[in-house]
């Protein structure tokens, strides 16, 4: 059965859960894809982690307005 939510994600959630949201900042700006930024929202979401770290919060929507941005994607 395959999974739902990305490896990326899970260890970002554990970075918030662990109290290091500068960590999970850093690594929000380095996300390697859109997918993967949308399985760390629905983490969120699922978790009612929204509105805990706003820094957080907002660092994910950021990021997810500059990937999706056509001109903005990251080589592989």
């Amino acid at each position: 059965m395959a999974r739902n939510s990305s490896v990326w994600a899970d260890k970002v959630l554990a970075l918030v859960r662990a109290g290091n949201t500068g960590a999970a900042v850093a690594q929000i700006k380095v996300a390697p894809s859109v997918k993967d930024l949308r399985a760390l929202q629905a983490a969120f979401i699922v978790h009612r982690f929204q509105g805990r770290w706003p820094t957080v919060d907002a660092a994910i929507s950021d990021n997810l307005d500059l990937l999706s941005a056509p001109r903005l994607h990251r080589a592989p």
